[in-house]
């Protein structure tokens, strides 16, 4: 059995959100959805957002805050990706940082595209896990690749030229940047997980106990 989480004290304080200025609220709308979503958009009715400790965290810096945000909301809500490809990404990036905030924000998004709690145990395993179809594997190992090399190899990059578009290609390669970006954000930060979010923290579940490809 997994222990409870262990309490960490955040490195920068995030801003209540009744202190929230103008300016702020300016920056972090920036995040959200555009009128008109893909279907990859994930349901309004389901946390798609980071929680007040996350957006209190950047709305330390509201310039800061605005650019990424406005790139993380392309990469959630107007990525060419199905949602189904853009959470394999973001959760494997998850395991291999070990960015538990990220990882229990996008259990629930996966849930929401579909993603089965079985598959989810198989991400943190990796893409050699025998059940995967060649896409899924191939998009697993190219977070692998990209978080290890910065470069997507050869043989992954043809596998993936079989299912995707160069739209697709992009989108793949900026979510693993921007997903590895916002875990160092968090990592480093310290940024505390919002109380709605700890079931779904690994160290809760036990969905880390194992270790994964890259990190054994």
């Amino acid at each position: 059995m997994s222990t409870p989480p262990k309490k960490r004290t955040a490195r920068l304080t995030p801003r209540p959100v009744a202190e929230w200025s103008p300016e702020r609220y300016h920056a972090l709308a920036a995040f959200r959805s555009p009128s008109t979503e893909r279907v990859s958009s994930p349901s309004p009715k389901r946390r798609t957002s980071p929680g007040n400790n996350a957006l209190g965290t950047f709305a330390c810096y509201p310039e800061l805050a605005k650019a990424y945000l406005t790139f993380n909301g392309h990469v959630l809500y107007g990525s060419s990706l199905p949602a189904r490809m853009r959470e394999l990404l973001v959760l494997r990036v998850a395991v291999l940082r070990r960015c538990e905030y990220e990882w229990a924000q996008h259990v629930v998004l996966a849930d929401t595209a579909g993603i089965s709690p079985q598959e989810i145990d198989w991400i943190v395993e990796g893409p050699d896990r025998p059940e995967w179809g060649e896409l899924d594997r191939s998009l697993l190992r190219a977070a692998d690749e990209l978080v290890a090399e910065a470069e997507v190899g050869d043989a992954t990059w043809a596998a993936l030229a079989r299912h995707l578009d160069e739209h697709q290609f992009m989108d793949l390669v900026f979510t693993v940047g921007a997903y590895e970006a916002l875990a160092m954000a968090f990592r480093s930060s310290r940024v505390e997980p919002d109380s709605d979010l700890v079931p779904n923290l690994p160290v809760t579940t036990g969905a880390w106990d194992q270790p994964s490809e890259g990190n054994a």
